[in-house]
């Protein structure tokens, strides 16, 4: 089989366009979406016939099942999907408005599960095929400041480990991506931000304070990052991108279990008197 080929939702810029120029660059074919064709046209200028550009919104389901026929059409078939449109919503939760709520949710949350579920026919009946979810550190840990965005990874985490163990004895793989903090203009222009109420200033000082003394990586080496998992023939389910989010997750679950262990007792008069399960 030569080459694969990709659909990868949120080309346009940042991660989601280094990922499809790396690979494109390897002789790979990809159908690339984004809500902004016109933004595609140098990877067309390019690459020609490798890449087909695709105007799609996630969130509308049937545009989504017509991209991705089109490219069922024009390829043949389809190796790796990488669910990367997405955003974040800057702010409390007290701030956010049902609007901004539900934005964040249908994004992020929706529109990855509007893709899988296309891909998922051509993927079961050609035997083999790999989803990618773009998840983040927010997946696992949860920041203040941005509890709606934190929702939406954890959902997208959740609904993406029972597909892994409901489709892989159809020869899918699935793995969560789960990247830190990386120099691209995720906190500048590709965020959304709620109107801030002045009781939550200390809240959003300390999350600035946070975030200024981070480390942040360098998104042109996720690309080979990327690819060694897509190559993998036993790739993970979950993978961190970024070299701190290891030490985040320890301290996480570190405090999660302290808090479970400590409170075990109540937990186990919560159980009462044990009867058997019914079906």
């Amino acid at each position: 089989m030569s080459g694969k080929v990709w659909f990868i939702t949120g080309t346009s810029k940042g991660l989601g366009r280094m990922w499809t120029e790396a690979a494109l660059d390897r002789g790979d074919r990809v159908a690339a979406s984004a809500r902004d064709i016109g933004a595609l046209q140098p990877l067309i200028d390019r690459y020609g016939d490798q890449v087909l550009p695709l105007t799609l919104d996630v969130t509308d389901r049937p545009a989504v099942a017509a991209a991705v026929a089109r490219t069922v059409a024009r390829f043949g078939r389809l190796d790796v999907l990488v669910n990367n449109a997405g955003y974040g919503l800057l702010g409390t939760v007290e701030e956010a408005s049902e609007a901004e709520a539900r934005a964040q949710i249908e994004t992020n949350v929706f529109g990855a599960l509007w893709v899988s579920q296309a891909v998922l026919p051509q993927m079961r009946a050609q035997g083999f095929g790999h989803i990618v979810q773009v998840s983040s550190i927010s997946g696992i840990c949860a920041f203040p400041t941005m509890g709606l965005y934190n929702a939406s990874k954890w959902a997208l985490e959740g609904f993406s480990q029972s597909l892994a163990a409901e489709v892989a004895g159809f020869g899918i793989k699935v793995t969560l991506v789960e990247p830190g903090g990386y120099d691209t203009d995720w906190f500048g222009p590709s965020a959304a931000r709620t109107t801030p109420l002045p009781a939550y200033d200390a809240a959003r000082a300390a999350m600035a304070g946070m975030r200024k003394g981070a480390v942040r990586g360098d998104p042109a080496a996720t690309a080979a990052a990327l690819m060694a998992v897509v190559d993998a023939a036993d790739p993970p389910l979950r993978i961190f991108f970024g070299s701190s989010n290891l030490a985040l997750a320890k301290a996480e679950y570190a405090r999660r279990i302290e808090t479970w262990e400590k409170w075990q007792p109540v937990s186990e008069a919560a159980q009462g008197t044990s009867v058997p399960a019914r079906d």
